[in-house]
Parts: C-alpha cells; sequence; structure tokens
C-alpha cells in the first residue's frame, strides 16, 4: 500500500513538473510574438526615399522583406527590360551573318508588320528574334502562325522592352 502511494504521490509532482514547463514554454510563446509585432523603426535616408503608393501602405513585416524589395527594385532600375519570351528565327555566325540578319528582319516584317524585330549579336553569333512576350503562350501563338514560313524558329527566354500600356474601356479618362 505504502508503495503505491508513494508512486502515485511521483507521478502526480512528474506531471505538475510537465504542466508547469509547458506553461513555461508558452509564456515565452506569447512574449516572443508580442515583441515581433512591434518593430522599432529604423529607416536610412535612401529607405525613405520609396515608391509614393507604398507610403500609403501599413504593412508589419520582418526588416529584410523591406531590405529585399529594396534591392528588388534597384536591380530593375539598372535593367533594360523585364524577363520574359521571344521567338528566334535566325541566328549565324558568318561573315556576312550582319547583312542576313537585316534580310530576315525586313522579310519577317514585310510578312507580319505587327511584331517587333530585335537584331541581338552575342558573340559570335547575330540573332533575329521576334516579339516581347511576358509569357511563354504568347510566344507560342506567334511560333505556330509563323513556322509555316520559319520551319526553324524556336522560343527562347530573354529580356524583353517593357510593354505598352494600353488605354482601353477599364480606364478613366481623367
Amino acid at each position: 500500500m505504502k508503495n503505491k502511494s508513494v508512486i502515485m504521490k511521483r507521478a502526480m509532482s512528474y506531471f505538475s513538473h510537465i504542466k508547469l514547463f509547458l506553461l513555461y514554454i508558452t509564456g515565452l510563446f506569447c512574449i516572443h510574438l508580442s515583441h515581433a509585432q512591434a518593430l522599432p523603426d529604423n529607416k536610412t535616408d535612401s529607405e525613405k526615399e520609396v515608391i509614393p503608393i507604398l507610403n500609403e501602405l501599413s504593412v508589419n513585416q520582418d526588416p529584410c522583406v523591406k531590405k529585399m524589395l529594396k534591392w528588388h527594385i534597384e536591380n530593375n532600375k539598372k535593367r533594360d527590360g523585364v524577363e520574359g519570351y521571344l521567338v528566334e528565327i535566325f541566328f549565324s555566325s558568318a561573315m556576312n551573318a550582319k547583312e542576313i540578319a537585316k534580310e530576315k528582319k525586313v522579310k519577317f516584317l514585310s510578312l507580319y508588320p505587327n511584331y517587333n524585330v530585335h537584331i541581338i549579336y552575342s558573340a559570335p553569333n547575330f540573332r533575329v528574334r521576334i516579339g516581347d512576350f511576358r509569357t511563354k503562350s504568347e510566344a507560342l501563338k506567334l511560333y505556330k502562325k509563323i513556322k509555316k514560313d520559319y520551319p526553324g524558329a524556336f522560343i527562347v527566354p530573354g529580356i524583353i522592352d517593357f510593354p505598352l500600356l494600353k488605354t482601353g474601356d477599364y480606364e478613366r479618362s481623367d
């Protein structure tokens, strides 16, 4: 009998220690969450020069996210375009490749005048690439359209010109 009561007391003591430990961990977690919500405002001069719409937003976030956003904006300012897709219809490293590329451009524009044509020199090749497509499916539409005239054409990823903003019925006329 005595052994059972001693065992029961030890078991109860053990469970009460586990409860206290879990309560302690829960308290630390709650304190951590409350500190994560209140971040100090340590803005540098370069962080104050932000896109105007970002000044109107109120976002609670890790300071690293703000640094990454700033890095992303700065890198995009240095680029000549955005990532997208083009359809390549010609490439060559022949001695007269530049002249052939110009001829291919003129011929393509006479058949399909509504597309941008780029002659790109990437040593040692001259390339003729068509379009400025944001998605591969847009490039695929052109590829299917021209594959009879240009059977060697293929879709390539690359930096494209920024798309033109078109006014539509959905915009206000202010």
